[in-house]
């Protein structure tokens, strides 16, 4: 029994269950019609060829879901968005969270051992960074039986979960993912929450505030049920579906396509009940280089990392026995492809949700934002500084953004852009590429004229090597030369 895509509306001003933000009217339209069908091929494409029991998959833009669809059945009925799915490791994402939440409240710092906040841990010296990125050098898997089709009784203590050689590398070194590094972090929460579960933190903290109610710990109908697929045959086996105890905040959530569309829209735009956008912004920032010959993918906190056709992609893959899920985020395009599927093995689902995101984003590219002035009243200093400056002989403008923030662009095709914070005690930060982190500041002369920036030393002038121009390392009294 298959169904075809969601009659839910779209129509501009329409009311739907998901977030709205501002937008052009241009956005809250329905997608084409050769754009639903190419999206509905290629989830079809993709349940038949995986030999899913059943796949539902979705796109978000611009805030909310425009495309809805499902193949295959649950229970003999067609798999809809209030079915819910096992995520498996698509819970990290939300873990992540939580912790970037404590680091906002001031509770904890990224760079904190773990072994400060919590006791007991086989890595006290670990940052939480790290442990967020899978840097910090902890074994992939916890310790006993295959810990996803066995009952987390089977692991009652944090210690238990945890064998005799419990770090394989040495924290910082490399990216080396590891599940019961995630339960740490769900205990790290716990910890710093009070002694509530992790679980309820997550309901009450982030899940109620965006309406996402059927994403839970456990099952709850309606949900399917995890099957295996002979390789060689066109028959299934149910797979268990445990409770995994500590285990859980690595892969235990059960979610549907309507939630996950919601997670993905605030992945992108944010909300700041929960998280605000420089926060997940930093989530999405590249943390450790990717393992092996995976030069297109990475991981940053929380977040996997992927790059399609020049696209970056944000997001999470994950598995449990009988059930397969994909959720990615293309910020640049403002998109989402979500994909669910009830199976152990098979569909690539990862790849799935990423043609969805694709999909969309070439044969509807997104509209741009109307263009505004800034908000004023308009500080005269700042203006000025606007422009051509020079690093020694090559040219770049400096641009005034929102919020007396600063973009720096190279003009001559070579040369490193940056955008820049602005700070309380009148320099910027820099906020991405080679700069960032680094210290812009205006330098002025004694009457208080401008005479250069210095940008971690680097010293950019209004003319190219002009000998007045205060270069380190002088310039030749002669000047340019023909």
């Amino acid at each position: 029994m298959t169904i075809g895509e969601s009659t839910q509306s779209h129509e501009p001003g329409v009311e739907g269950p998901w977030p709205r933000a501002a937008a052009t009217p241009e956005e809250f339209t329905e997608l084409l019609p050769g754009t639903r069908r190419a999206l509905l091929r290629r989830l079809a494409v993709g349940q038949a060829e995986g030999r899913a029991p059943s796949m539902t998959g979705a796109v978000v833009r611009a805030g909310r879901a425009v495309w809805t669809a499902g193949r295959g059945s649950v229970e003999g009925e067609a798999p809809h968005g209030d079915v819910q799915y096992r995520i498996g490791s698509l819970t990290k994402t939300f873990v992540a969270v939580l912790v970037m939440r404590l680091r906002d409240e001031g509770l904890l710092g990224l760079e904190d051992p773990v072994g400060r906040h919590l006791d007991g841990t086989p890595v006290p010296d670990a940052t939480v960074a790290q442990l967020l990125a899978h840097s910090s050098g902890l074994a992939a898997e916890a310790r006993g039986p295959w810990w996803e089709r066995t009952a987390g009784a089977l692991r009652p203590e944090p210690a238990d979960l945890f064998g005799e050689r419990p770090r394989r590398h040495p924290a910082g070194r490399r990216h080396h993912y590891s599940n019961p590094g995630y339960a740490l972090l769900g205990a790290l929460v716990e910890r710093l929450r009070g002694g509530t579960p992790w679980d309820e933190v997550l309901r009450n903290e982030v899940l109620e505030p965006l309406g996402m109610r059927r994403t839970t710990l456990r099952p709850e109908e309606p949900h399917a049920r995890g099957w295996a697929v002979h390789p060689w045959a066109d028959a299934v086996l149910p797979e268990p579906a445990e409770d995994t105890g500590l285990m859980g905040s690595a892969g235990q959530l059960w979610s549907t396509l309507d939630d996950l569309c919601r997670w993905a829209a605030f992945l992108l735009r944010g909300d700041e009940r929960v998280l605000g956008v420089s926060s997940l912004a930093e989530m999405r920032t590249p943390a450790v280089p990717p393992e092996g010959n995976a030069g297109d993918a990475g991981y940053g906190l929380g977040m996997q990392l992927l790059r399609r056709e020049g696209r970056p992609l944000a997001g999470h893959v994950g598995s449990m026995p009988g059930f397969l899920a994909a959720l990615w985020t293309d910020p640049t395009e403002d998109v989402a492809g979500v994909v669910l599927a009830n199976c152990t093995s098979g569909p690539a689902v990862a790849a799935l949700a990423a043609d969805l995101t694709a999909i969309v984003s070439e044969h509807e590219p997104r509209i741009p934002e109307p263009w505004c002035p800034l908000p004023g009243p308009l500080d005269p200093e700042l203006l000025a500084l606007t422009g051509p400056w020079y690093w020694g002989a090559n040219p770049h403008v400096l641009r005034l953004r929102a919020d007396r923030e600063l973009e720096l662009t190279p003009l001559s095709g070579t040369g490193r852009l940056s955008r820049f914070r602005a700070e309380t005690d009148g320099t910027w930060t820099g906020l991405d590429g080679y700069y960032a982190g680094e210290t812009l500041r205006v330098v002025r002369e004694r009457d208080g004229s401008v005479s250069h920036l210095d940008l971690g030393t680097f010293v950019f002038t209004r003319g190219p090597y002009a000998p007045s121009e205060p270069v380190p390392g002088g310039v030749d009294p002669e000047g340019w030369r023909v």
